[in-house]
């Protein structure tokens, strides 16, 4: 269905403050690093560059009306740094680049405005260690493709960062219909295979049974547009019964990519969770 990659980064312990939220600044110097390891342009210019058609960096980042093939991964309010990193479908032949910026970010550059410094205590990539003594060994990496776990119904959905999407051309403030999530997750799916929009190619069955869903209000601070920008969005849990197995599909494939707007700075993460019936 989709292939990717999932990097996990550890970092070694440092006293941190809790973060509510680690994304924008990931996100951002990840960027200035990946520009920093990928770029050839004498300029150091995306504008009318001669090589953006094959730039990891303006692939990531500067190409628009698109859904980039990645997204970062992590907590709210951590009091850590790591995270996680998927690359999806082509861009899980650009690991080395990848690599070479996280490296450069965390050990080099630093992250936040004190360009703090941190020390790589371990890098899975799909739960193989490949980091040690500062080197990596990648001869045996390979993309996996999306298989569903053995989840039977009744599940519990947690939208562990929060969710931004649309609907009826509003912004979702609100418990969503599943209906809605589940053709966001394949909406998404299609983006990143680079195929065209389509309605659900099923009828969704469920019932639900219990739900606590409120509005997070966030900001993010945009270097490239020198202001303070609203990232808000749901979080909480739904419970469902009864429900088919095409959307518990569905709903496993956005624990993997992510569902809504702007997932790669680590909105839209859901877990699908079995309820189990022991008291």
């Amino acid at each position: 269905m989709i292939r990717y990659i999932k990097l996990d980064i550890f970092l070694k312990d440092k006293k941190i403050p809790v973060l509510p939220f680690i994304g924008s600044t990931i996100r951002g110097a990840f960027g200035v690093n990946l520009k920093k390891v990928v770029c050839i342009n004498p300029s150091y210019n995306c504008d009318k560059c001669f090589a953006k058609d094959n730039c990891l960096y303006y692939d990531f980042y500067e190409e628009k009306n698109k859904a980039h093939q990645y997204r970062f991964d992590f907590e709210l309010n951590q009091n850590s740094y790591n995270f996680s990193l998927y690359l999806f479908e082509d861009a899980t032949t650009k690991l080395p680049y990848v690599l070479s910026a996280i490296h450069k970010m965390l050990t080099q550059t630093g992250l936040t405005k004190n360009r703090e410094i941190f020390e790589i205590e371990k890098i899975l990539c799909n739960q193989q260690e490949i980091y040690k003594d500062g080197n990596f060994d990648i001869k045996e990496i390979e993309s996996t493709s999306f298989t569903p776990r053995d989840i039977k119904s009744p599940i519990t959905v947690n939208f562990m960062t929060p969710l931004r999407m649309k609907y009826q051309n509003k912004l979702l403030t609100e418990k969503p219909p599943l209906e809605i999530l589940l053709y966001s997750i394949q909406n998404r799916l299609h983006q990143l295979k680079d195929l065209p929009q389509i309605k659900l190619t099923f009828t969704p069955e469920y019932k639900e049974t219990k739900s606590s869903i409120n509005f997070k209000d966030q900001t993010r601070r945009s270097n490239r547009q020198k202001t303070k920008l609203q990232i808000g969005g749901i979080v909480g849990y739904i419970e469902y019964k009864k429900i088919n197995e095409n959307s518990l599909l569905l709903l496993q494939l956005g624990e993997i990519i992510g569902v809504g707007k702007q997932c790669v700075f680590g909105m839209g993460k859901i877990n699908v969770k079995e309820i189990s019936n022991e008291l």
